[in-house]
């Protein structure tokens, strides 16, 4: 499989988990308000048990051809959520016993990513 076509796979994939992302957040804005963030809540939740489901599937059942690997996880399921990306890496961690760069991970991701948040917030209120 050329370079251009896994390109294509990955942008095509997503592009649609994009869409199903963005529709699922005004359907739970419509439907359950803003109050809370259902949306990317349920997001994160249906993509990484999807994430399983598929990584489980090739693991224990059967293989994928590459092609349909990226179109998957890498397109669909990068578009909707890296959520679910997030999440196998550290059941991958937790699974070959490494359970403090599972735990680092984990409290690395999401301290350094909302510190990283606060920070960029930040320095574009410093410029304006």
């Amino acid at each position: 499989m050329g370079s251009a076509t896994s390109y294509l796979l990955v942008f095509f994939g997503g592009g649609m988990g994009a869409t199903l992302r963005h529709l699922i957040n005004l359907t739970c804005a419509r439907c359950l308000g803003t109050a809370f963030p259902y949306g990317t809540f349920i997001i994160n939740i249906t993509g990484s048990t999807v994430m399983g489901l598929i990584a489980g599937y090739l693991a224990f059942r059967g293989e994928a051809s590459q092609p349909w690997r990226l179109f998957l996880m890498t397109g669909i399921l990068g578009g909707y959520t890296t959520f679910s990306a997030f999440s196998l890496d550290t059941t991958l961690l937790y699974e070959r016993g490494e359970l403090g760069l599972a735990a680092l991970y984990v409290l690395g991701s999401v301290v350094l990513s909302i510190a990283g948040l606060f920070a960029g917030l930040a320095i574009i209120r410093s410029l304006t």
